[in-house]
């Protein structure tokens, strides 16, 4: 049996002030803590920033089980069990948070937050039940009429959300068609073992990375790279990043960008296949020769004068995106974002041969912003279906020059009819 005073010692390396011995209630005070495979009986107070609490059980009949103090953020909680042992005792409690795959049971309130103190809640469930936002009471207003001069974002000089404060649609949220990507055929498959490593810089040719639980950043130097079958929880500018690589392929892998990846990959030369991509400010940002297919990017996180983008190309050749989930909006907050795709050539001549087919998109000002000082030649955008929680409408142009948009084929999920007549 563990004493008291050797507990204290264990868990003070690990940056937590302990409130009682044993496996007792405690409070974090260390910037970057990590909990793993702990079993609590008590509470846990975080008054530190970017703590981790992962595969945890843990039991508490008091007040809240788990607090994040005022003016602490970046808290992750996930793969971990709440278990509240007296019926006025609340869950998670108070916001500025990521719950990922967490059980929580017997509580008043299994997830607190508010619009001041955010959450991002992602595959948890609340006695057994999802934590969704179609807890919340449907809204009966009716999908505004996209205004064709509402200016769309990136219209706006500071680059912030120009519409920010229009009223936005209040359809109840779409969900994605079940034949499209999710939780059960994106990410890391059930039942791999993952191997601990911190931030990871690849110069070989040809090397092959599996199997890892990557706390940090990744970055690519090298030539015809695999990384499959691994986590990466980053809170850098980007989780993955090519520089000078060629033809990276990243598949079956899942990013956890904390709130503060800028973007969840950076910015060409790679193929994503099954990645599972959440809590990011932008989604990947496609550069020139990219392909991003059968994966799900959902679960943005608004920062001060974001335009959150699940994916943005701001100049960029020979792009494929195909059979994706894109979820640009926030049911709980009701908060479009952007765009699924944004398209661009602020920071290139052109944007040519991008091919966005066969995709579940929702969200965003348009679910597909496209500038209008866009030099495009051969966008083709065709077969997709869409979402309804758009603010404004589906797509801003689409019969601007170097744009075909198959009015045939891309059409609303929920009735199958053109989008655009």
């Amino acid at each position: 049996m563990v004493g008291s005073a050797t507990l204290g010692i264990i868990l003070a390396g690990i940056g937590v002030a302990v409130a009682s011995s044993g496996d007792g209630s405690m409070t974090i005070t260390r910037n970057g803590t990590v909990l793993d495979g702990r079993k609590i009986d008590g509470y846990v107070h975080i008054k530190a920033d970017d703590v981790t609490i992962r595969n945890s059980t843990i039991k508490y009949g008091g007040a809240h089980a788990v607090r994040i103090f005022d003016g602490f953020s970046g808290a992750l909680v996930e793969n971990t069990r709440i278990q509240c042992t007296r019926p006025e005792t609340n869950g998670l409690v108070f916001g500025n948070y990521t719950a990922r795959k967490v059980r929580v049971s017997g509580c008043k309130n299994g997830f607190m937050h508010s619009p001041e103190a955010p959450a991002t809640i992602i595959m948890s469930t609340w006695n057994g039940k999802p934590v969704a936002a179609g807890d919340l009471p449907p809204a009966a207003e009716p999908e505004p009429t996209p205004d064709p001069t509402t200016p769309t974002p990136e219209d706006s000089p500071d680059g912030s959300d120009a519409g920010a404060t229009a009223t936005m649609t209040r359809a109840p949220a779409s969900r994605a068609p079940s034949s499209f990507p999710g939780p059960d055929n994106t990410g890391v498959p059930p039942g791999t073992t993952l191997r601990p490593s911190g931030s990871i810089k690849v110069t070989q040719d040809g090397q092959v990375l599996s199997g890892l639980n990557i706390t940090g950043c990744v970055t690519v130097t090298a030539k015809n790279v695999v990384l499959r079958k691994s986590r990466i929880t980053c809170d850098g500018i980007y989780s993955i990043r090519t520089i000078d690589a060629v033809n990276l392929l990243v598949e079956d892998v899942e990013i956890n960008g904390r709130g503060k990846n800028s973007a969840a990959v950076c910015c060409g030369e790679y193929t994503l296949r099954r990645v599972d991509i959440s809590n990011v400010i932008d989604g990947p940002r496609l550069g020139s020769d990219v392909v991003v297919e059968d994966s799900w990017i959902h679960h943005l996180t608004r920062g001060p004068g974001s335009h959150n983008d699940t994916l943005q190309t701001t100049g960029a050749s020979n792009i494929v995106v195909r059979r994706n989930t894109l979820e640009a909006y926030n049911p709980v907050t009701r908060d479009p974002f952007n765009a699924c795709l944004m398209i661009g050539s602020t920071t290139g001549p052109i944007v040519s041969n991008l091919v966005f087919e066969g995709n579940y998109c929702n969200g965003g000002n348009y679910s597909i912003g496209v500038r209008t000082d866009l030099n495009a030649a051969n966008i083709r955008l065709s077969g997709n279906v869409f979402g309804r929680n758009h603010r404004y409408g589906v797509i801003a142009r689409p019969d601007q020059r170097g744009i075909t948009w198959d009015r045939a084929t891309n059409l609303y999920a929920d009735n199958r009819r053109p989008v655009v007549g």
